[in-house]
Parts: structure tokens; C-alpha cells; sequence
């Protein structure tokens, strides 16, 4: 018996790529087109500054970071938790909440990191088929109705790769129908015209919201999300991260995140701009044929029923344009193509009139 019998194995996510070609338009990953705040470069400065910091630990809790989320979001400190991006935050969640061994519960069309993490931590799972329209029918998450006890409940709102959001009426039949089980709303798109499941954690204890720097805040090279829920949520998060390592949230995460934050004007405005240029490009999008859910992300997720999705992507790849597109048989006609600037759009625009001979 070798030494590779005792490893655990797993299959990874496989993120986005990443060209190392000039003069790419890259959207295939969500990233913001903007620059972070102004704030966060004044801040990069401070840090400059404070470089003799780095010799020591930071603080474990990140309280100016969760301070500066309290405020913005209008919560008590003791309800927020931070985490190196979303993805660190919600493996946690499956490690902290999803121990009971019965199935959680996902949609079939989501975020790939899902099975991944249950995989990877034994967590047995059901994924739930979507409607025609590619939303969420929240009586299959209903354990009354379906007769299935579940180990918990995870989906994005708005969902990915779809684009489609789910009302807070959906959200709260879900939550309610689960009183003994966490229900985790991914929310890393819901800053470009949706609405935050927050306000129900008033009410419900068992539900948990997550959010990212990444998409909205221009910070996907930063690493840092957060989730909020009631104080005993986040204490058993708490308890879990400080089990293996009290630190990982860093000085300058800390430090330009706030920055971050602080800035409400410019969030607002470079959220206000993708929307915008992102409306602008689905009716571009419909003049040339294509079909797609009504996204309220910062993407858009789009077929053509004239020319099969990976046709799409090669020639759109030809012409130094990168988008995302899955072999998965249901999602394989969809290319999902990031709300870039309006230079950007108009481009992909210009191009798939060239490919489709359209519009």
C-alpha cells in the first residue's frame, strides 16, 4: 500500500480563465470594470505608512472591517463575520452548518463550488431541478411537501450562472418551511438591482446571507466576503475559523476593505453604471436573436438558437473577446458574458453581429 491510498482526493473547481494575452476583453469572470473606491487607494498609502504593522498579527476579529460593514449596512458588529472572499466564508458554511448527514439542498443550475465543497467535506447532497424559466420553485425545498429531510439549504440570489432573482415572498417560504435547518443565501451578485434577503434575518434565526468585495466593490483581487445572520450563527462560524487559524483576514484586507465601505457614493455609482450598460446590452442581445433569463447580476446569460454555444465562444475567442461557457448538457448552448464597460459591450455587440449576421 503506498502513501497515495491514505490521500484525500477530491475533483476541483475549475475557475474562469485567466489570459495572459494583451489586448483581451475579459469577461468570463464577473470581475468589476471599475476601480476600487478612491478610498482604497488613499488607504494603500496609510498602509505604506504602517508597514512596521506587518510584523504583527492582525486583529483576529477585523473589528474596523465588521465596524465599517455595521455601519453600512445598518447590523450589529456581532452579526457580521469576514472571510477571505466568499468562497472561504461559505466553505466554512458547509463545514460549520451541514454536519447532520442528511442531504442539503442546492439547484441543479448553479454555483459549481456547491458540490465541490459537499464532496470534499462528505456532505451528501440533492440538487434541485429549476423551472422552465430557470428560477427557483421553492415547494421542492419544502420537507412538508416533498416528504425529504434535508441537511441544510444553499442558493445564490441572484442565482449563477442564471442571472435570475428570487423574491423575498421565495426566500421566506424556504426559510420558514426549514426551521431546523440553516438556510444560506449566496448574495455576491445582488448589489446590481436586487434585493438583499437581510431584513429576514430579523426574523428567522436559521438564515444566513453572504456577500462579496469581489464583484460590486472591485476588490476580487483583495479576498474578502462576509456573511450576517444572527449573533449565534456567526459565533458557531466564529468557532470553527478560529479552530485552525485565528488570522486570516490581513492587515491590508482589513485595512482597504474599510476603505472600501466607507465609500457609499462611489458603490452606488459603479453599481448604478453596470446596471445601466447591462440593460443596454440585453437589448442589444434581443435585436440579434438571443434568448436569455431576465439576469439581475453583473452577466448575462444568453443562447442564440441559430448557433450552438460553443461556436459562439470560438469565434468570440478568435476575436480576442473571453467569455464563459460550460459542456454541462443543460447549460451548454449559454455563453455567460460579464457586463463589462460600455467600450467593452459594444465591441462584444459588434462582434456577435459580425459572427451571428445579425442586427
Amino acid at each position: 500500500m503506498s502513501w497515495e491510498s491514505k490521500v484525500r482526493r477530491t475533483v476541483p473547481y475549475t475557475a474562469g480563465e485567466q489570459p495572459k494575452e494583451k489586448n483581451i476583453i475579459k469577461l468570463n469572470t464577473n470581475e468589476c470594470p471599475y476601480p476600487p473606491a478612491p478610498g482604497v487607494r488613499k488607504a494603500i498609502d496609510e498602509l505604506a505608512l504602517r508597514s512596521d504593522d506587518l510584523r504583527l498579527y492582525p486583529d483576529m476579529n477585523a473589528a474596523d472591517l465588521t465596524d465599517a460593514l455595521s455601519a453600512f449596512y445598518g447590523i450589529d458588529s456581532s452579526r457580521i463575520f469576514v472571510g477571505v472572499g466568499s468562497d472561504d466564508v461559505l466553505a466554512l458554511c458547509f463545514l460549520t452548518f451541514f454536519g447532520s448527514g442528511d442531504p442539503i439542498l442546492f439547484p441543479a443550475i448553479t454555483y459549481s463550488f456547491y458540490p465541490v465543497w459537499a464532496d470534499l467535506y462528505g456532505i451528501p447532497y440533492q440538487s434541485i431541478p429549476l423551472t422552465e424559466e430557470m428560477g427557483i420553485d421553492p415547494y421542492e425545498y419544502m420537507p412538508r411537501l416533498t416528504g425529504v429531510k434535508n441537511g441544510g439549504i444553499i442558493f445564490p440570489n441572484p442565482n449563477a450562472p442564471t442571472g435570475v432573482e428570487e423574491s423575498l415572498t421565495t426566500i421566506e417560504r424556504i426559510v420558514k418551511a426549514n426551521p431546523d435547518s440553516v438556510v444560506i443565501v449566496d448574495e455576491a451578485y445582488i448589489d446590481f438591482g436586487g434585493t438583499s434577503a437581510l431584513p429576514l434575518t430579523e426574523k428567522y434565526d436559521n438564515l444566513l446571507i453572504v456577500q462579496t468585495f469581489s464583484k460590486s466593490r472591485a476588490m476580487a483581487g483583495l479576498r474578502v466576503g462576509f456573511a450576517m445572520g444572527n449573533e449565534k450563527l456567526i459565533g458557531y462560524l466564529k468557532d470553527i475559523k478560529f479552530s485552525f487559524n485565528s488570522y486570516t483576514m490581513n492587515l491590508p484586507s482589513i485595512m482597504l476593505g474599510k476603505a472600501a465601505v466607507e465609500d457609499r457614493e462611489y458603490f452606488e455609482l459603479t453599481t448604478g453604471k453596470i446596471v445601466k450598460t447591462r440593460e443596454r446590452f440585453k437589448e442589444e442581445l434581443r435585436k440579434m436573436g438571443f434568448v436569455f433569463p431576465d439576469s439581475r447580476a453583473n452577466f448575462v446569460f444568453a443562447a442564440h438558437p441559430d448557433f450552438s454555444g460553443d461556436y459562439l465562444f470560438t469565434e468570440l475567442r478568435k476575436k480576442n473577446i473571453v467569455v464563459r461557457h460550460w459542456n454541462s448538457p443543460a447549460i451548454k448552448e449559454y455563453l455567460r458574458i460579464t457586463v463589462g464597460t460600455d467600450e467593452q459591450m459594444d465591441a462584444v455587440v459588434s462582434a456577435l453581429r459580425e459572427i451571428t449576421g445579425r442586427g
